[in-house]
């Protein structure tokens, strides 16, 4: 494709200083092949870890076929196409929020468009700080560094939401200009009441933003309430000020694909600059002009279009991968709300299903934080350090007064504990779900006989 594009220009001595020989280039090739041999299996429903899957084939092409012509997004000249490509994408991700107006743009990860979501919140609020739950990113603390802005840490309630007692003492103070909530927290993906939160704040003249960059794509079974989820958090981001969404996540994309969007165009006005060798093809719109970053990756936009032209933003389309993830996870809870060896920690809002294992105690005995802690990193590694039949798993620490409150029989002899999280976010874990079930619940048994005290 690209030879039968760039023959209409005319032909030309390709230079040789960049040339390399075919035998050095198979011998580098071969050591990194052996490189990427240290890798886990994130394409296999048995790594069950953390928030990776590979890209979907589509996703792959487009990114390959517009990465050879190395287009720049940050203005059309740069790309004229892909430019294109990401306005037509990121219209698509508005309408997913039911977002009636937008201006928005892709950006190389959610910590970026966290940023930039931020920073249009403090030229808004000049002098006002951001207030997030607990159990957020930890992006927004880190951002609201980097802006200057001052943090409002709030304290989550018993299923790891924003506390909306907490929140409005903290509003009360007049010093909150911007309120922050997750669709999908990336520990125990918690989804926050954005209707409540976004009435809240409105009652004290604060913002919304949301942090949909992990659970974003549920919109589409959310606003319709499928699969049991609960449609007023959904439909509420359209009413908010700000939303984030990660592509590379549930959007099947490679990773440096985020998005931003603000359902006021008037937002771009705050990224408002000029550079006088850029900005000169007749453009309704250079992409440059509503974003803090600049250079970023046309192949991006085209690799996300290409998708979304073969699996819409629909219950037919994104829909059937997102019913399959919750369906895994509904299923795996009712399975671990009976299991001996196992017990759930709390019910998945989404596709993230946390839980710990339940070493055996003397019959007079608590079950306790430390043990609970040992007893899931022993399962973690005996898992992924399996050269027969492992698992991949990764754990989640839960602070003392989160865990007793979910679990008030543990005794918390300690700070906090580690429990096992297991994010789902491959649609094939519905069909592998009961030989993953199987095979974590002969470990936790096995772990359970070797720990320290166990009987012999």
């Amino acid at each position: 494709m690209a030879e039968r594009w760039g023959g209409q220009f005319g032909p030309y001595r390709a230079h040789p200083a960049h040339r390399v020989g075919s035998e050095a280039f198979a011998e580098a090739f071969g050591r990194l092949a052996k490189r990427m041999d240290d890798n886990y299996p994130f394409f296999h429903p048995r790594y069950a870890g953390q928030m990776v899957k590979p890209p979907h084939p589509a996703a792959v092409v487009g990114y390959l076929t517009a990465m050879l012509f190395n287009p720049n997004n940050h203005a059309a000249e740069g790309g004229p196409a892909t430019t294109e490509m990401e306005k037509e994408a990121v219209a698509d991700l508005a309408a997913m929020f039911g977002l009636p107006a937008h201006v928005g743009h892709l950006t190389t990860s959610g910590t970026m468009a966290n940023l930039e979501a931020l920073y249009v919140a403090r030229q808004v609020h000049p002098g006002r700080g951001v207030a997030f739950s607990s159990e957020c990113h930890y992006t927004h603390e880190r951002m609201c560094h980097v802006l200057g802005m001052e943090g409002h840490r709030v304290p989550a309630d018993g299923h790891g939401r924003i506390d909306l007692g907490a929140l409005e003492e903290a509003l009360r103070g007049g010093r909150i200009g911007t309120v922050v909530v997750t669709t999908g927290t990336t520990g125990l993906g918690t989804v926050d009441p954005v209707h409540e939160v976004l009435e809240l704040a409105r009652r004290y003249g604060a913002r919304v933003h949301v942090d949909a960059a992990y659970g974003g794509f549920y919109a589409i079974l959310g606003r319709a309430g499928l699969g049991g989820l609960d449609p007023r958090p959904w439909r509420a981001i359209a009413a908010c000020d700000s939303v984030v969404v990660d592509p590379h996540k549930h959007g099947l994309q490679p990773y440096g694909c985020g998005a931003v969007l603000f359902p006021d165009p008037r937002a771009g006005r705050h990224f408002a600059h000029d550079s006088p060798y850029t900005y000169f093809t007749d453009s309704d719109l250079h992409l440059g002009e509503i974003s803090l970053e600049c250079s970023r990756a046309g192949a991006a936009a085209a690799a996300l279009w290409l998708t979304l032209q073969l699996l819409p933003l629909t219950r037919e389309g994104f829909g059937r991968i997102l019913s399959a993830n919750r369906r895994a996870a509904l299923a795996w809870a009712d399975l671990l709300r009976t299991s001996p060896d196992l017990r759930l920690y709390q019910s998945p809002d989404l596709d993230i299903v946390t839980y710990f294992p339940t070493p055996p105690v003397e019959p007079s005995a608590a079950l306790t934080l430390s043990a609970v802690d040992a007893a899931s990193q022993r399962l973690l590694r005996a898992g992924m350090d399996a050269t027969q039949d492992p698992v991949f798993l990764s754990v989640l620490r839960a602070e003392a007064a989160a865990f007793t409150a979910r679990h008030p029989d543990v005794a918390a002899d300690a700070p906090a504990a580690r429990i096992v999280r297991s994010v789902l976010i491959k649609p094939e874990s519905e069909h592998y779900l009961p030989t993953l079930h199987s095979r974590i619940t002969e470990l936790a048994a096995s772990g359970a006989q070797h720990a320290p005290g166990a009987a012999a």
